[in-house]
């Protein structure tokens, strides 16, 4: 019943019929009976939206993935705490310079060399060195280096405090490989298949069909928040691509599919009512936002940042497209799951098209148009506004983007919606300060420490690619290194709802609405949950009942 083999057509009203019959179950009785007993293995089908280059990566499409085959130093449980994982024990020095960890013992790579500290070392200068361009991004400015005292007892030596050290390092991007696969194994390799110690391996990848997770039989490391110790129940998941929404959701009731990510917003409602179970994670850091090109262009001028959110009821368009499932959010730094979230900078802008004509009518933007879009001294008041559709920019949004579009043509502005395909977004064709005048996107965290990446400055001594905005502040960067080194919690908030106030005051970044990590479950799968940094599916405990 669990192994089915998900056809890559559009399912069609007949196929869904036939394949319910065959699958034992129907859209009108999906739960399993009263008593049901748990079934030893099986294959979890899954149905994922994108398909990354490699399975370890600094995307979160490969966080997902690597999460299943790697494991971390430590885990952030629901309650926000880190907890052990192949670390046991962790400790700060004083000043926050020296981070000491001490590792389980016993365990191994699935390869047979030992998770021990030199390993762990290993991995620290691999991620800063760009193994991981995300872990990178998170250790750059602070990590210096790391070195194994013992067999067991690693000790990593930073530049500048950071106290949000170990919880930054429960994302799924410092996952640990083994260090013997980096050494003697080529990229290609390592990227396709890493070498972990986690509860899966990579098994056969068909590429831009699924790829095959196999468990790991002797796994011995799961996190302290797992459900249970010891190996998975299942003996395989089925990790399909399946790229259109409407596919994925029929998969799902036709019993092709055990469960599946990104549920469509209006489908949300009914797969609840049909007795699936809904897994919904909102994630931290930061939200679907739009940031300004304030380094070339019109929004270079402050007034007409502001006369373009006064101009939008950003508000309305989500509750439209998200059925309420997806959540407004009016910061644009960081989202409301995220501690230290600033309400002051989320409520900085409401609707107001009177005062955004105001602005653009003072910045000398006065004639408009026969279609109604205005024009100063013969230039048409353009944006250009390009998105990564299908990746970064799903479905919804891409709906969402649309609303913005028509919104902000009442006051005159004229949005040049460009959808760019992976390719274009890959080679960078649209990310300099030559290819947009408003750029969306999206950068979970656990924590507002993600603004340091989003808008440290870009300085020839200190590259910053990250900084969307292309603002360079020394203010405000000092604003988050100081929330950075704050140990006293209340402080650290503080700070960080300071720089996300001070953001929102020049309109550099406004908020649109808060990315999700959804997953609808056929309930004769048990125990599927996500993990608390990222809101990816962990199947690690998760068995089938009959």
């Amino acid at each position: 019943m669990h192994k089915h083999t998900l056809k890559t057509v559009p399912l069609i009203a007949a196929g869904i019929a036939a394949m319910l019959a065959l699958s034992g179950c129907s859209a009108g009785s999906i739960e399993p009976s009263a008593g049901a007993k748990q079934v030893k293995g099986g294959t979890v089908s899954y149905g994922h939206q994108q398909e990354p280059a490699c399975v370890f990566g600094g995307w979160i499409e490969q966080a997902y993935l690597s999460y299943q085959v790697l494991d971390n130093l430590v885990s952030l449980d629901e309650n926000h705490e880190i907890v052990p994982w192949l670390a046991e024990t962790w400790q700060a020095s004083d000043d926050q310079l020296t981070w000491t960890f001490t590792l389980k013992e016993g365990v191994s790579f699935t390869d047979g060399t030992p998770v021990n500290a030199e390993a762990i070392a290993y991995n620290f200068d691999y991620w800063a060195a760009g193994g991981n361009s995300t872990a990178a991004v998170w250790l750059g400015g602070y990590y210096e280096s790391a070195e194994a005292l013992d067999e067991l007892t690693v000790r990593v030596n930073l530049a500048k405090p950071y106290p949000l050290f170990a919880e930054n390092l429960t994302q799924a991007y410092f996952g640990i490989q083994s260090k013997q696969a980096l050494e003697t194994r080529t990229d290609e390799e390592n990227c396709a298949a890493p070498i972990g110690s986690g509860a899966f391996t990579v098994g056969k990848w068909n590429r831009g069909e699924n790829i095959i997770l196999h468990r790991n039989e002797d796994y011995t490391s799961p996190p302290a928040n797992a459900r249970h110790e010891g190996a998975a129940y299942v003996e395989k998941v089925d990790w399909k691509f399946i790229s259109d929404a409407t596919t994925r959701v029929s998969a799902l009731r036709a019993g092709e599919a055990d469960a599946i990510y990104d549920v469509p917003a209006i489908e949300w409602a009914g797969i609840g009512e049909q007795g699936y179970d809904q897994l919904k994670y909102v994630t931290p850091g930061r939200p679907q936002q739009i940031s300004f090109n304030t380094a070339k262009g019109i929004f270079t001028d402050e007034n007409l940042r502001k006369a373009f959110v006064y101009s939008l009821d950003r508000e309305s368009i989500v509750d439209t497209i998200g059925k309420g499932v997806i959540p407004y959010e009016g910061n644009g730094a960081v989202s409301q799951t995220t501690p230290g979230y600033s309400e002051k900078a989320a409520d900085a802008y409401s609707f107001d098209l009177d005062k955004a004509n105001e602005l653009l009518d003072a910045a000398g933007w006065t004639d408009r148009d026969d279609e109604g879009y205005r024009v100063k001294d013969g230039e048409t008041l353009d944006v250009q506004f390009p998105y990564s559709g299908g990746t970064i920019i799903n479905a919804d949004g891409a709906s969402i983007l649309q609303g913005v579009q028509q919104q902000a043509k009442a006051a005159g502005f004229k949005v040049d919606l460009i959808p760019i395909p992976p390719s274009a977004a890959a080679s960078g064709k649209y990310s300099g300060v030559d290819g947009y005048d408003i750029s969306v996107g999206y950068w979970t965290s656990v924590n507002a420490g993600i603004q340091y990446i989003n808008w440290r400055q870009n300085l020839p001594e200190s590259p910053n690619n990250w900084n969307s905005a292309f603002y360079n502040d020394p203010a405000l960067e000092n604003l988050i290194v100081q929330a950075n080194s704050a140990v006293d919690l209340d402080e650290q908030n503080a700070l960080y709802a300071e720089a996300q106030e001070y953001i929102a005051d020049r309109a550099l970044s406004v908020g649109l609405y808060d990315r999700l990590s959804t997953l609808a479950v056929n309930p004769h799968l048990k125990d599927v949950w996500q993990e608390s940094s990222q809101g990816g599916p962990v199947f690690h405990d998760a068995y089938f009942v009959e």
